[in-house]
């Protein structure tokens, strides 16, 4: 007990002095803490221009991240982070708080701030893109700087749970978007001129009880390139560069069973859930159909997709149908998810000079991408009344990454009224010669090999895939089985006795 006595009253005091004089020393606060006020620590950014995609005006864009960094070892204070303009379509979202102006914010050293930038474009006095730029301004310790926002708008029609007048007539100065749904009256038509642009938001789609004309007067004189401003183009509403090629983005175009004379040409309807689709599941008649010429159909995925009844779900496809009537002509169909084309509960099906180059990427499709049924699958799990479809492929080519990209359930009820004819197949099924209750396609001048595209998912060329034909590929200079379209997908003249089978006519000497 006594040495510990003497050891307290021998250290105590020198304890005490230590205490107190760490108590007067600034360094004990962690340096990252300390605000620095020299002029020289300035900031860095992540970017020094936040460039936003086109947006249409009176709505917003997608949220951008702006990381400010300082990299000093000591803390800093900003004084004022803001917008240049006053008014500015701009906001910013700093620590929570969204507005124009963030006051005196503290960084740590060596860390880092994060700011969110978002813009709502009002409209532009011009129907082509506009540009709207600002900047976002710091100040640190008498340093100004700056970072540039950059946002590309576009003025348009907007179409928003409507019902379109009769004989409504859609011009193409501006693109039309559509949000919730567009629909056709029965009896009535609507008509989209050549070179319209149509961006659908998400969960979004056009219904058509009467008529839809897309691009029906639209006759050119010469072979046109795949990007041609003439073509009438459906999309979704994002268009920013990661979405250019997403399916599934909006619902798609639905025929419903009072529709009649619907014509699609030179379109291209992309990245839905399905491209067309008629919906007459108590198979009224005369069926609602649809022609649809030198279009393509392309980046279509909608797993279990909801119909008008609320009763049963199915797939997505690029053409679905429940008992229409389909006639394709110079189409080409890629990238579908489920089907290419998916018929059901029976409906005609004519299909001459069409490309079908259903490859999918990113997951495995479980299957084929043509499949007919003469029954619709009830919501309680029954089968509905058999309806015997007739399929008709001509002058073809189905083609993909499964082994069998052709396929018919119950077939033996209908087999006499499916005609395959000098198309190039890809199936193991049925490249046998038929029989009366099963089709077989081994006779009837089919070639089941590699069509040799230029490029695709296998095998691609460059950043883009391009079904046109290579100069080997053994579905070109095929003998002519008529009807021949004297011109192909992209207008281009095709030989009048030994065409290229598929969409586009290559004409090797």
């Amino acid at each position: 007990m006594l040495l510990i006595y003497r050891f307290v009253r021998l250290f105590l005091p020198i304890l005490l002095i230590i205490i107190s004089f760490a108590a007067l020393l600034p360094g004990c606060e962690p340096k990252e803490e300390i605000v620095t006020r020299d002029s020289s620590a300035r900031l860095e950014f992540s970017a020094d221009t936040l460039v936003f995609d086109t947006v249409f005006v009176q709505t917003g864009t997608v949220t951008k991240r702006l990381w400010v960094y300082n990299r000093n070892r000591r803390a800093v204070r900003v004084e004022q982070i803001g917008l240049k303009t006053a008014n500015s379509p701009y906001t910013l979202t700093v620590s929570g708080a969204t507005g124009p102006l963030a006051q005196d914010v503290e960084i740590r050293g060596r860390d880092s701030l994060l700011l969110l930038v978002k813009a709502k474009l009002g409209p532009g006095a011009e129907n082509t893109p506009f540009l709207v730029e600002d900047q976002v301004q710091f100040r640190t310790n008498g340093n100004e700087q700056q970072v540039a926002l950059v946002a590309y708008g576009q003025n348009a029609y907007f179409h928003t749970a409507e019902t379109l007048a009769c004989n409504t007539v859609w011009r193409n100065d501006k693109p039309h978007v559509i949000y919730d749904f567009v629909r056709v009256d029965a009896g009535c038509t609507l008509t989209i001129e050549a070179g319209a642009r149509v961006y659908v938001h998400a969960g979004s789609g056009i219904v058509i009880k009467g008529r839809l004309l897309v691009n029906p007067d639209l006759a050119p004189g010469e072979e046109l390139k795949p990007d041609d401003p003439r073509f009438v183009r459906f999309a979704g509403d994002r268009l920013e560069a990661a979405y250019r090629e997403i399916p599934g983005q909006w619902r798609g175009i639905q025929f419903d069973a009072t529709s009649q004379g619907n014509v699609v040409r030179y379109a291209e309807i992309k990245n839905a859930g399905f491209g067309l689709l008629v919906f007459n599941p108590e198979n009224r008649q005369p069926r609602p159909n649809v022609l649809v010429e030198n279009s393509i159909i392309k980046n279509i995925s909608g797993a279990s997709l909801n119909f008008a009844s609320g009763s049963a779900s199915f797939d997505g496809a690029g053409i679905l149908s429940f008992s229409g009537d389909f006639t394709l002509r110079n189409c080409l169909l890629t990238n579908c998810g489920e089907f290419a084309v998916r018929g059901l509960q029976g409906g005609n099906f004519a299909l001459n000079f069409c490309t079908i180059a259903n490859y999918t990427r990113g997951f495995v499709r479980p299957n084929p991408s043509l499949v007919f049924s003469d029954v619709l699958t009830l919501a309680n799990g029954q089968p509905g009344p058999s309806v015997l479809p007739t399929v008709s492929i001509l002058n073809s080519i189905v083609w993909g990454d499964k082994e069998d990209e052709i396929g018919f359930e119950n077939v033996s009820r209908y087999a006499n009224q499916i005609t395959v004819r000098n198309s190039l197949l890809r199936t193991s099924t049925y490249r046998e010669a038929g029989t009366a209750t099963q089709p077989g396609f081994g006779r009837s001048d089919n070639i089941f090999t590699d069509p040799k595209f230029i490029s695709t998912p296998d095998l691609p060329r460059g950043n883009r895939f391009d079904y046109r034909l290579d100069t080997l590929s053994p579905a070109s200079n095929r003998p002519l089985l008529a009807p021949l379209l004297a011109r192909d997908l992209l207008n281009k003249p095709r030989a009048a006795t030994t065409p290229d089978l598929g969409a586009y006519e290559r004409q090797n000497p």
